[in-house]
């Protein structure tokens, strides 16, 4: 084994967990684009105060230390992104997507960098599946990206899923109920551990994610957002739960659902799979309304939400869902040096340009057949194409089935070898 190896928090994707990622890429690609979503990407490094000014310097990327920054020589300070929407908003901004008709729908894929502790469905580089809707207040747009997070879920095989769903409020309601937040836990500040008396001071909202022991009775008798909330705010809540029930989408209220970055405005919701609990947050998001305007363009409310791809393979493989399985090369060439193998390298390609899967036995001394179909039953191969040197004078090949209900070997016209692959 060589003395170098990955570095902790990483990981390799090796083929056996890459049909998962392919599954999960697959079927979102196709839904996103069904929901009339387009693909964008954006770059892996941006600016750091992207970053400072959009997701907040009160969020756990920047109370945890866990951004990847880097100092340029220059003076510049430049930072691996520890998430996509930021960055998708800048793109939308300085490329004049304001411009196309609105609201514009989009999705990508790629990782994200975050210097936490790793666990289980979570590395310091993860990958996600990101969708946006940009330039669209209506709640029917956040109902459009919980809809297709559910969706994505369901046609991979997951079953009792339901939302969790909560508001946080806008610049107008959310003050005044940070402050009733903060009295009740100033009240009960020898409650608090360490970590979340420095939430408290950074960022109150944050608390009621709190797992620390205790929490959940304090929590119980604290404020709730819901009663709080402007007009504004309460009815585009109460419209997009209106939806949901027209949907006969299940759903739970659940005050103490926030999201770990500042931008949030109003909805925040996750996917649960209802059968496992509070552990069971498959993927989450919400809408951003003034994340625009705090990275230094115009007004532009948006929607969207992450779905990490690591924790959904995780998930996969604890639901027993297996993917499909990749297709693989149904024939296999077995040649003897030469001028035969010449004939098969021909072959080989010929056939793999008219879409046929083909496996070329390597090797740079004669094999024998023996040698060569030994490796050919390795693979999942229906046919060994043999190709001797009187085949080979002939214009034929010799094609052995590697199962029984093809029958014997036969004799077939090279030039006709393609056609017949086709059709089986």
């Amino acid at each position: 084994m060589s003395s170098i190896t990955r570095l902790k928090g990483f990981q390799d994707v090796l083929t056996e967990d890459r049909r998962y990622w392919d599954f999960i890429i697959h079927t979102a690609t196709q839904l996103a684009h069904r929901f009339a979503f387009q693909r964008l990407d954006v770059p892996v490094i941006e600016e750091t105060s992207l970053f400072a000014r959009g997701v907040g310097t009160a969020s756990d990327f920047f109370v945890n230390k866990e951004m990847y920054t880097i100092a340029e020589e220059d003076g510049e300070s430049i930072t691996l992104r520890p998430e996509f929407t930021a960055g998708v908003v800048r793109a939308y901004l300085q490329n004049g997507l304001h411009n196309l008709p609105q609201p514009v729908k989009l999705f990508t894929f790629g990782p994200i960098f975050r210097r936490e502790r790793p666990q289980a469905g979570r590395f310091r580089q993860h990958s996600q599946f990101d969708c946006e809707i940009l330039g669209e207040t209506d709640p029917a747009a956040d109902l459009e990206v919980m809809m297709l997070a559910m969706s994505l879920y369901r046609e991979m095989g997951y079953s009792e899923l339901g939302f969790q769903l909560n508001s946080t409020g806008c610049p107008v309601c959310k003050p005044v109920y940070v402050k009733a937040l903060t009295e009740y836990l100033a009240d009960h500040l020898d409650k608090l551990n360490a970590i979340d008396q420095e939430r408290l001071r950074l960022n109150p909202l944050r608390i009621l994610d709190s797992k620390e022991a205790g929490m959940t009775e304090l929590l119980a008798n604290a404020p709730h957002i819901v009663n709080h909330l402007c007009d504004d705010c309460a009815s585009h809540f109460a419209e997009l739960r209106g939806m949901l029930d027209a949907l006969g989408q299940s759903y739970t209220i659940n005050f103490r659902l926030v999201r770990g970055i500042d931008y949030y405005t109003k909805t925040v919701f996750e996917v649960w799979d209802q059968r496992i609990g509070a552990q069971a947050a498959l993927c989450g998001g919400g809408r951003y309304d003034g994340l625009a305007e705090a990275i230094g363009g115009q007004s532009t409310p948006g929607v969207g939400f992450g779905l990490g791809m690591e924790r959904a393979v995780l998930g996969l493989k604890q639901e027993g869902i297996t993917p499909p399985a990749t297709p693989e090369p149904a024939v296999f060439i077995a040649h003897f040096g030469g001028a035969t193998k010449s004939a098969a390298v021909s072959l080989l390609y010929q056939l793999r340009a008219e879409g046929i899967g083909a496996r070329l036995a390597f090797g740079r001394e004669r094999r024998s057949l023996k040698s060569q179909m030994r490796e050919a039953n390795k693979y999942p191969i229906r046919y060994v194409i043999i190709l001797g040197e009187d085949e080979v004078a002939r214009g034929e090949a010799t094609v052995r089935p590697l199962n029984e209900t093809d029958g014997q070997q036969f004799a077939m016209p090279l030039a006709d070898l393609a056609g017949w692959l086709k059709e089986k």
